[in-house]
C-alpha cells in the first residue's frame, strides 16, 4: 500500500476531489494547514501578495491506495491541481508498513475493503 499526500491551493480543490472521484479514488482526508514558504524573492512581492507572505494556507490531502495505483492518484492530483503559478503545491508517495481497522482489527488489504 502507499500513501500520496497532496498539498494543494484552496481553489483547486474541488478540481482535485471531481477528478479523483471520476477515477475511483473516493476515500480521502482533507486537512486545513498552513505552509512554511520563503515566499517570493523581494522583486516580485509587487506582483503577489499572497505568495511574498511567510505563511500560506493550503489543503492537506491524503489518501491510501494499492502500489499500483499511486502513479495514477499522484498524476491526477498534479494534473488537477495545476495553475502554472508558484505555489501550485507538491504531491508525496510514500510506502505504508501496515494497515489495521480499528472497529475489527483486520490489517492489510482487508482493512481497506469496504465494510459489509
Amino acid at each position: 500500500m502507499k500513501e500520496v499526500k497532496a498539498y494543494i491551493k484552496h481553489q483547486r480543490v474541488n478540481q482535485v476531489i471531481e477528478a479523483l472521484e471520476r477515477e475511483g479514488f473516493t476515500d480521502m482526508t482533507l486537512i486545513d494547514v498552513r505552509g512554511i514558504t520563503s515566499g517570493l524573492h523581494e522583486e516580485a512581492y509587487k506582483y503577489s501578495l499572497e505568495l511574498a507572505q511567510k505563511y500560506m494556507d493550503v489543503i492537506k490531502l491524503e489518501l491510501v491506495c494499492a502500489d499500483g495505483q499511486a502513479k495514477k492518484a499522484a498524476a491526477i492530483i498534479a494534473q488537477a491541481a495545476h495553475t502554472g503559478r508558484q505555489g501550485d503545491g507538491l504531491v508525496f508517495v510514500t510506502p505504508v508498513e501496515a494497515i489495521v481497522r480499528i472497529k475489527t482489527g483486520e490489517k492489510g488489504n482487508a482493512a481497506m475493503e469496504p465494510e459489509k
